[in-house]
């Protein structure tokens, strides 16, 4: 297997300060070199994927030279955020040369992304009081967190409406989504307040638990889908799937497909001055380590409630 090294600071999604070159269409068109300082793929590692899978595929010029697009950079991340989930490479690229649409649900999609994040089987209980300590954590340390928090209904959203009221308000934006009434135009997204996205009755949040806090301080994420035939009305006795991360990575691509979901429910809820993030640094082998203990822990004291 081909092995380099990664520094995942210099990746990025935007392409500012690049000498970019345009094609006889008037298209943008990457350099390899510009192609690796993008995604901090080495040249000669963008030269051997080339070789061993046909991936990135460039546009050769009348000289031979290789040129890349916008959608290059994107499907070579996206072999990135694969590797990382622990995909081998061969399989990561196959992925990344097929799309696969969203399936509308976070928890699948993130599983998707991350095939290592181990989901367990916890009761209500439990991940009220996870969901707590994420929440209470952020609002005591985090410094201007995108948050997300996905309630299933609308009543349950109530009880803790309080608690995310206070996390909106120093939040650079906080979402709830939940089954709230179809119809009425919905207030204007308001600095402080959380913004509230309804979700149509096929919508496979419906089914799901959902608590993100993305910030550079403080990332954490609980992701959980309620497993099936428990009853539409039960509330003590449900019991979800859940996994939940404290990459920074794995945080980042859980709000960032939570938050294209909402701009699917309710586009223009972003605020103007809500952009996209770059990356941030991956997790370190001590916090995976410890990931897997309190993935212990917490499986053995759900065990004993």
């Amino acid at each position: 297997m081909q092995h380099f090294q990664l520094n995942l600071g210099t990746v990025r999604r935007s392409g500012q300060g690049l000498d970019n070159h345009l094609d006889t269409h008037g298209r943008a068109s990457l350099t390899i070199g510009d192609l690796a300082h993008r995604t901090g793929v080495p040249i000669s590692t963008l030269r051997s994927w080339e070789r061993r899978y046909g991936f990135p595929q460039p546009h050769r010029q009348p000289g031979g030279h290789r040129r890349y697009s916008e959608a290059d950079v994107e499907a070579v991340l996206d072999v990135l955020a694969r590797r990382r989930g622990g995909l081998s490479l061969a399989a990561a690229v196959h992925r990344a040369e097929v799309p696969q649409a969203r399936t509308g649900s976070v928890f699948a999609d993130l599983r998707r992304q991350y095939p290592l994040l181990r989901p367990q089987v916890l009761s209500r209980r439990t991940l009220v009081s996870m969901s707590h300590a994420i929440e209470d954590e952020c609002a005591a340390r985090a410094a201007d967190p995108v948050l997300f928090g996905g309630f299933q209904r609308e009543r349950f959203l109530r009880a803790s409406y309080d608690r995310w009221r206070e996390l909106a308000r120093t939040a650079r934006s906080a979402v709830v989504l939940a089954d709230f009434p179809h119809g009425a135009a919905p207030a204007p997204p308001t600095r402080g307040v959380p913004v509230e996205v309804a979700l149509p009755p096929e919508s496979p949040l419906n089914r799901e638990w959902l608590v993100v806090c993305d910030a550079a301080d403080l990332p954490a994420c609980l992701v959980a889908v309620e497993r099936p035939g428990q009853g539409a009305e039960g509330t003590r006795e449900r019991t979800f799937e859940a996994v939940w991360s404290v990459d920074p990575q794995v945080v980042r691509d859980a709000s960032r497909i939570a938050g294209a979901l909402a701009d699917e429910l309710r586009p223009g809820w972003r605020d103007a001055d809500l952009p996209d993030q770059p990356d941030p640094p991956g997790a370190s082998e001590d916090l995976y380590r410890a990931t897997l203990l309190f993935d212990r822990m917490v499986a053995y004291i759900d065990a004993a409630r």
